[in-house]
Parts: C-alpha cells; sequence; structure tokens
C-alpha cells in the first residue's frame, strides 16, 4: 500500500476534504437556476462515484503491478539466501540476478555484512531503523521506497527475514521501474468516455425535470397566471399543483377578507372583546377590553390575562375552572366605580373562548328613567284626567244652573289644556332623541326671534310687572332649527315668569363667542333657588322643587328637560346657577354651523 500513501496523497488526505467542502461551499452560494443546479448537484454526485470507481479501480491495478514485483523480488530473496547457506557468502551473485540489483545482507542487529554496491560495508550505518528492516522484524517482509545514504540513489526496497539475518534486495526506482507499476491507461479512457455519456444523458434529463419546475416557477412568479406545462408526469403534476394554488389562493384571499372584516368589527365594536386559547392565552383582543378591565379592577393592566387574578372577576374564573359542566354560556353583571358591566362567555367546541365586556352604565339608567318615567307620566296624566272627569260627572250628574254649568265647562277645558301641553312636550321629547334627523336647519335671526317671544308673553309679564330685556347684535343669526331654538328661549322664559317672582326682570346676553360657539347668558333678577341641592336636578323630567309650588304656577315639568335636549342638539352644553345678587341663571352655548 505504500505506492498509493506516496502518489496518491493529495487525493485520499485532509487537502482533498477540504477542496470538495469548499467545493460545495461555493456550489450553495451560486444563484443559479433550479435546472442548473439539479445538473450540478448530478455532476458532482457522479464525480465523486467515478472517482471512487477510478480510485480503487487505480490502486487495484497498481497493487496487483506492486505484488506481482514484490513476488519476483522475493524469488530473488530466496536464492540470495539459499547462495548464503550453500557457500557462506554472496559473492557469486553477480550474473544470477540483474545487473542493477542491489543485494545486501543485514544480521537480526541491524548490521550490514554484505552489500554488492557498497565495498565497505563496516562504514555503513546500523539497518535496523530502516523501514523495510522494521516490517520484515514485523511481518517477515517488508518495502520501501526512499533514496539510501550510502550512494544517494532512490531505490524501490525489498526486505525478507530468515533465521539469522534479512535479505534485501533493491531496484532503482527508475523511469523503466515506474512505468511497470504505472495502471493501464485504457480504463481511464473508459471511465472518462463514460463519465461524458453521463454528462450529456444528466443534461437532458435535468432539463426536462428543470423545464417543469421553471413552469411551476413561472406560474408562481406572476401570480397564478396560467401556464402551458410539459406533456408528461412532471407537467400532470405541475397542473395539479397550479390548480391547487389557485383555489388555495382564492379560499386565502377570502379568509384574509373575511378576518379583515372580522378584526375592523371588533375593533369598532362598543363591546370590549377578547379570544383566548383553551390554555387561557391571549389570542386576540380589542383596546376597549383592556379600558373595561382596568376600570373594574383597582390596579392599571396592560393584558386581559389579569382577569384570571382578580377577585373582581370570581364568578368568572369559577365558570371557566368547571370544565366538565356542558353549560357553554355564561353571563353576569359587574358594578364597579360607578358603573354597571354586562359579562358575557361562550366556549367554543376545541374550548377556546371570548369573554365580552359591555358597559351597559346608560341602558341601566335609561331603563330606570324610563321606568321613572311611566310612572311620572302616569302621575302628571292622573290630575288633569282626574280634574276633567271630575268636572264632566258633575254636569252629567247634578241639576245645575248655566253659571254653575258654564263655570265646570271652563274648568274641563283648562284640564284639557294641560293635558294637551303635557302630550306636546312629551311628542317633543321624543321626537329629540329618536328622530333628531327629522328637524330641519335654517338661518335664524336671534334678536327677532325674542321680539315675538316677547310679545306672545307680553300678557303674562305685564300681570306679574315683569320685563323681559336682551343685549345682542341685531344681526346676530345661527343656522338651526327654529321651533327647537324657539323652545329653548320660550321654556327659559316660562319657568322665569312662573318662579323669578313679581316684578323681576329677565335678560338675554351673548357673553362671548369664539370661531364655533356662541356664549348666552339667560338670568332673572328674582329669588333664585334657595336649596343648591336642587340646581343639578333643574333638567330632569318632571323633576319639582315644591310639589304644590308646581300645581299652583302650572306647568307640565318638562320644560328644562326640552331646553336641555334643544341645546344638545344644537351640539352645545348648559348649566344653571344661583346668581350672587339674586335671581336664577342660565349659561348655555349653541354651535354656529351645523
Amino acid at each position: 500500500m505504500f505506492l498509493c500513501e506516496r502518489d496518491f496523497v493529495f487525493l485520499c488526505g485532509e487537502n482533498f476534504s477540504k477542496k470538495i467542502i469548499r467545493v460545495i461551499s461555493a456550489y450553495k452560494k451560486m444563484k443559479l437556476s433550479y435546472r442548473k443546479k439539479l445538473f450540478v448537484s448530478f455532476v458532482l454526485i457522479f464525480s465523486l462515484f467515478t472517482l471512487g470507481i477510478f480510485l480503487f479501480e487505480y490502486t487495484s491495478d497498481k497493487k496487483h503491478k506492486t505484488n506481482v514485483l514484490t513476488e519476483k523480488l522475493d524469488v530473488y530473496t530466496e536464492i540470495a539466501n539459499a547462495i548464503w547457506i550453500k557457500n557462506g557468502n554472496l559473492d557469486s551473485t553477480d550474473f544470477i540476478f540483474p545487473y542493477n540489483l542491489r543485494l545486501t545482507l543485514i544480521d537480526l542487529n541491524g548490521n550490514v555484512l554484505f552489500d554488492n554496491v557498497v565495498e565497505e560495508t563496516s562504514n555503513m550505518e546500523n539497518h535496523s531503523d530502516r523501514p523495510e528492516i522494521k516490517l520484515a522484524r514485523k511481518n517477515k517482509t517488508g518495502s520501501d521506497i526512499r533514496t539510501s545514504t550510502s550512494n544517494n540513489q532512490k531505490y524501490i526496497y525489498y526486505a525478507k527475514r530468515f533465521n539469522n539475518n534479512y535479505i534485501r534486495v533493491a531496484l532503482p526506482y527508475n523511469i523503466r521501474v515506474q512505468n511497470l507499476l504505472k495502471p493501464d491507461n485504457l480504463f481511464i479512457y473508459y471511465i472518462i468516455g463514460l463519465f461524458v455519456i453521463t454528462l450529456i444523458i444528466i443534461n437532458y434529463a435535468s432539463g426536462r425535470f428543470g423545464n417543469s419546475i421553471r413552469k411551476l416557477k413561472d406560474f408562481s412568479d406572476t401570480g397564478g397566471q396560467t401556464t402551458d406545462f410539459p406533456k408528461d408526469e412532471l407537467g400532470e403534476i405541475g397542473k395539479q399543483i397550479a390548480e391547487n394554488y389557485t383555489k388555495l389562493t382564492e379560499s386565502k384571499n377570502t379568509i384574509t377578507f373575511e378576518r379583515e372584516k372580522l378584526l375592523q368589527h371588533v375593533h369598532s365594536s362598543d363591546e370590549g372583546i377578547c379570544f383566548f386559547a383553551a390554555d387561557k392565552s391571549v389570542e386576540f383582543y380589542n383596546g376597549l377590553f383592556i379600558q373595561y378591565i382596568n376600570t373594574i379592577i383597582d390596579e392599571a393592566n396592560n393584558t386581559p390575562s389579569a382577569i384570571f387574578s382578580s377577585p373582581d372577576f370570581e364568578n368568572v374564573n369559577l365558570f371557566l375552572s368547571n370544565q366538565s359542566s356542558e353549560q357553554k354560556y355564561f353571563e353576569t353583571k359587574i358594578e364597579k366605580q360607578a358603573k354597571i358591566f354586562a359579562l358575557r362567555i361562550n366556549i367554543f367546541e376545541n374550548n377556546s373562548f371570548e369573554i365580552v365586556i359591555n358597559d351597559i352604565t346608560n341602558k341601566e339608567k335609561t331603563r330606570i328613567l324610563k321606568q321613572e318615567m311611566t310612572g311620572n307620566i302616569t302621575h302628571e296624566l292622573r290630575t288633569p284626567i282626574t280634574g276633567l272627569r271630575g268636572c264632566l260627572e258633575t254636569i252629567l250628574d247634578k241639576d245645575l244652573d248655566t253659571d254653575k254649568k258654564q263655570y265646570f265647562i271652563e274648568k274641563a277645558y283648562n284640564q284639557s289644556l294641560v293635558l294637551s301641553e303635557l302630550i306636546q312636550d312629551m311628542s317633543l321629547l321624543t321626537k329629540i332623541e329618536d328622530a333628531p334627523h327629522s328637524f330641519r336647519f335654517e338661518n335664524v335671526n336671534i334678536p327677532k326671534m325674542l321680539e315675538e317671544l316677547k310679545q306672545e308673553v307680553e300678557n303674562l309679564l305685564n300681570q306679574k310687572n315683569m320685563k323681559m330685556e336682551w343685549k345682542m347684535p341685531d344681526n346676530l343669526n345661527i343656522n338651526s332649527n327654529q321651533n327647537l331654538l324657539y323652545a329653548i328661549f320660550r321654556n327659559l322664559t316660562d319657568n322665569a315668569i312662573r318662579y323669578a317672582g313679581n316684578q323681576t326682570t329677565i335678560n338675554i346676553h351673548l357673553y362671548n363667542e369664539d370661531k364655533d360657539f356662541y356664549y348666552f347668558s339667560y338670568f332673572d333678577t328674582g329669588v333664585g333657588i334657595p336649596e343648591e341641592r336642587h340646581l343639578n336636578r333643574l333638567f330632569e323630567r318632571f323633576y319639582r322643587i315644591s310639589e304644590g309650588r308646581t300645581r299652583e304656577t302650572g306647568g307640565t315639568g318638562l320644560g328644562l328637560s326640552i331646553v336641555k335636549n334643544a341645546v344638545l342638539f344644537h351640539k352645545g352644553k348648559i348649566v344653571a346657577k344661583n346668581r350672587a345678587n339674586g335671581g336664577l341663571e342660565f349659561l348655555f352655548t349653541l354651535k354656529k354651523n351645523l
């Protein structure tokens, strides 16, 4: 095996492995088409396979020729040993062996006893460390190719150990010997030819396969546009892939569109929504959900999972912990921070679930308000209806003279007016709240409208010796609904006439304006409201400071509620306050352009 180690170390050693790794690394970094990559891959694989066969055959052939040569050299050693045993010397071997054969006799200690090339063997070094002698000592025979230290000539050595010595023969390692050991070139030509033919076949096969792959890539790059595939098995597979790709793209687009609609709906929803996986990990939530749980939980959190550790959601955790139950729906109410929240849970088939939190504070207030309003309406209707019924029953049941009958008829008529006014005010409030779009807008001159209002209530003002004044530009116009704007000033005026007292003055001032709003002050110089706790409730429906006083002065109890809703309709705000010098003042704003 010494020939392989010496002649092909560059192919079989570490350097060769590093070269192969560098080639593969460079190949991976190359930006090639799939067809070229496929071709290069097959070429690399087949090259390695071919190289393996070549090295195996080369080594085998050379080993065979080396064995033939060593067998011949072994015969020389046997002959030399026979002569040594017979004659006790090797002087008469020149005519037996080839002229260039070097013959050496070495004892078992490595001392040279005879060498046909060197005359003074006593001056030669001990040969026990020579490679061929070491191998012969171990394996009985050994060989090596090296340069002789005696005459500086390169030899192929062969040594054989006998009972009392080593016989070593050597041939000059010249061109003749090298050619003798050189393998047959016919096999190399055969390998090269086979390699070229295989490359042609690989190129053809990779071309057809790469063409189908290229068609698929073109199909993908063009976004799913139809392309012609080759009419073979790969082409059929390509067509199926293209069809599935088209269907998948359509399904993906549909799912994406539906998902975007769902996300948009969730984000714009007035409910706090969060979706959880079966292990309670958060999948998706909107910002309102975080806002609601932070309102309920005392400490601020930025993760929906805080709901599972808060005692405020104890009922929620109890329901979720009872997974063995067949109940998949749960709802409850939570009251916190003067708000009321409705919470519901929906558990899906895969045990994931959603939690929905909704602020129902206003709904609850509306529900309570409707209950109160129903009671108030019943109460307010009962009085005029009872009076009206009593008057009519008196007229029908008793024999009255003409003056008495006229008195009860007029009293019944007045009660019907109260009832009509109440129904009218309720109808106006309902229309403002439920059908604001039904009101038309127009340009209204405020001073002109106030002048008309003053003329309408002039008799009432004179009865109480009251005055009505205003301070604002004559050209003050506002884009508004005239009926609602009139209702604001009429109801405030009626309220002042009823409660301000005699010999008082009603003042209406435009005390400020900016680019968006007009700022009005409406006040009287009357008695005001002695107990300020009533101020915040003046705009409630049917709220009365004094039940008896209201009955005496009339009114439906809806006037100031109409005022507030009309102001809100015009995008403004209104508050009530007692003035320092006496009287009740209303401060309100009206938006310039709606």
